[in-house]
């Protein structure tokens, strides 16, 4: 069972096309496949195991922050439709005020894709930097009108942390933690704040950073992210195979409608899960393309989310066969250069659909 697929990680590996890397597969509530390939760095040679702590990078986007939104929609603390100038006050008299939660999440609120911003915050005090982001971020224009064009975007998702925070009264990585890995039992996803040690777990290297002047190991890649102490809305999240596994697992039973579960309501889940009205999207998660998706030619179109990393993360979900595929890998280490990962994703995917036809 999965021989072509376990034979394509290993060459993988060996092409260099990233140095470790973990595949878990789920169909139907069954682990069909889970294991650890290659070293997490090109130095040590430690080898990567289903405990190391992979970057999830944009990954963070539907674990974290959509799933902090989906909760306060839950709760009744916040609404879809809600216009950004009437959760966040400094947004009152800005373009930017007048998008939606729902256009934020489905990358229609108009914002432009980046901005590096760590450049201008990388010389302030740290006290003074998320601050200074919010100012930013409120003096941030509109390029389209919202709810007319998609374009995905970090800063999008910067704003939404924001929302989360004023809302819940805390910071996203404590919100996430506490209403939704917690309860799950979900102890290996988190986000690394830079002050936190975390000498007890073992990390994937990312990129050699030319302006950290180190490779990157156990702190956040994105620099937007690592600027604002290592947690944001867009990128910062860490995690394993399992741990992205143990989340996925309960949206797909709230999905299924499975009375054992209770952390999310049914409706909400098939509210967030639902694709957009022309776009490839559903509220904070990815949808495959019509052509060329990462996710290959097996999964079903209008009915799977997923999301790519930065990185070299991914995961897609199958909600009408019950089926996910999370792939992390390290694939920026020791340069994000390497884009080879494009090219292996719909072939990983499609090996993987080509052996759960026999299983």
């Amino acid at each position: 069972m999965m021989q072509s697929v376990h034979q394509s990680m290993q060459q993988a590996v060996t092409d260099r096309i990233f140095s470790g890397a973990q595949l878990l597969v789920v169909r139907k509530k069954q682990t069909v496949w889970r294991q650890a390939y290659g070293v997490t760095d090109c130095y040590s040679g430690t080898p990567v195991t289903l405990n190391t702590l992979f970057d999830l990078a944009s990954l963070t986007k539907p674990l974290a922050t959509a799933l902090g939104i989906m909760v306060l929609v839950q709760e009744n603390k916040l609404g879809l439709e809600q216009q950004l100038w009437d959760v966040l006050p400094a947004f009152q008299g800005k373009a930017t005020g007048t998008a939606s939660i729902s256009q934020l999440l489905y990358h229609t609120a108009g914002l432009t894709d980046y901005r590096p911003y760590y450049l201008t915050l990388k010389d302030l005090p740290a006290e003074e930097r998320r601050s200074a982001l919010k100012n930013l971020l409120t003096s941030e224009p509109l390029i389209s009108v919202p709810g007319t064009t998609v374009r995905y975007s970090d800063i999008g998702f910067m704003i939404l942390e924001w929302v989360v925070e004023q809302t819940a009264g805390i910071g996203l990585d404590s919100f996430v933690k506490d209403v939704v890995y917690d309860p799950l039992g979900v102890r290996d996803l988190f986000y690394v704040r830079h002050e936190i040690s975390v000498p007890d777990k073992v990390f994937a290297a990312t990129e050699q950073c030319p302006w950290r002047k180190k490779t990157l190991c156990g702190e956040v890649h994105d620099d937007n992210a690592w600027i604002m102490g290592g947690v944001a809305g867009h990128a910062g999240l860490f995690g394993t195979a399992d741990a992205v596994s143990a989340v996925l697992g309960e949206l797909l039973a709230g999905y299924c409608g499975d009375s054992g579960k209770t952390l999310f309501l049914p409706e909400i889940v098939s509210l967030f899960l639902r694709k957009a009205p022309a776009a490839d999207r559903a509220l904070g998660f990815d949808m495959p393309s019509p052509a060329g998706s990462s996710s290959g030619d097996g999964f079903t179109p209008d009915h799977t989310i997923g999301h790519l990393g930065f990185t070299g993360t991914s995961f897609w979900m199958d909600l009408e066969k019950q089926i996910y595929v999370i792939l992390l890998t390290n694939r920026v280490h020791p340069t994000r250069e390497n884009n080879r990962i494009r090219e292996f994703r719909p072939v990983i995917h499609n090996l993987v659909m080509q052996e759960l036809k026999d299983y």
